[in-house]
């Protein structure tokens, strides 16, 4: 083992273990607006920072989601996980397919809250450099959160959102995860995997679409189910908590009830 492990936190003690991972904009502190909900006897949910984020915000890396994948079974490793679970929204659901990819057989099922397809994402360029930019530049990110909620969102949550996206990542870390996430085309290697995989959309966000999951995710995975979560944008944790949560456990609870 590296002596690098990644930073987390662990809510419940159910047999059902899930890792939760956090997108591009947040560390662990993304589903701070579900943990007082989540079913703690069914599940343990173990909540990471991945490299540049939170409490590993200083921690060097390659900072992509191949290497995060690589982070997530060492410490399934040392936590003692055989077999687990996945959730990760965003660049997190690029991350789960990228375990998908490195240790299928450990997987029980994946979910992914608004994730970028294993594909990555094509960006025209003014829209690359704007979120090339948002390294460094507030107004950016700002943008790229209101956009992606459909213009619907207060101006004070949007200010909250950028501020808590600036306190938990490092700039130059931020900006080679877009690299990674975005520019990275790894489809081949999880196409046709039999691995369970539940992708939900919100009906306000532009960029992470229903549209655009059927046509990649649903195309690549058999036992794939796609979700639309009709108040949400890409923030679902924030938007619509209660709504995720059910969504996301009743997927979860499907193998333990035998299906």
């Amino acid at each position: 083992m590296t002596s690098f492990v990644l930073p987390h936190e662990l809510h419940g003690d159910g047999a059902h273990k899930v890792f939760a991972v956090h997108g591009w904009f947040a560390d662990r502190a993304a589903y701070a607006a579900v943990l007082p909900d989540l079913d703690r006897a069914a599940f343990t949910y173990a909540l990471v920072d991945l490299r540049g984020y939170g409490r590993a915000k200083d921690a060097v890396g390659a900072f992509t989601t191949a290497e995060a994948a690589a982070d997530l079974v060492e410490l399934a490793d040392r936590l003692g996980w055989d077999r687990f679970s996945v959730i990760g929204h965003s660049m997190g659901g690029t991350v789960a397919q990228r375990l998908l990819a490195l240790a299928p057989k450990r997987l029980r099922r994946i979910a992914g809250v608004s994730p970028v397809p294993a594909s990555g994402l094509s960006l025209p360029a003014d829209q690359w450099q704007l979120f090339a930019d948002a390294a460094h530049k507030p107004e950016n990110r700002r943008a790229i959160i209101d956009v992606t909620t459909g213009g619907r969102r207060p101006g004070a949550w949007l200010d909250r959102m950028v501020a808590r996206s600036l306190a938990d990542s490092d700039a130059k870390a931020f900006r080679a995860w877009l690299d990674s996430w975005a520019g990275e085309d790894f489809q081949a290697e999880v196409t046709g995997a039999g691995v369970p995989a539940l992708a939900v959309t919100g009906a306000l966000d532009p960029a992470l679409s229903s549209a655009l999951l059927r046509d990649t995710w649903m195309r690549w995975y058999p036992r794939g189910e796609l979700r639309e979560l009709p108040s949400a944008g890409h923030y679902a944790m924030d938007e619509a908590p209660l709504d995720l949560i059910h969504v996301v456990e009743e997927f979860l609870r499907a193998e333990d009830a035998g299906e």
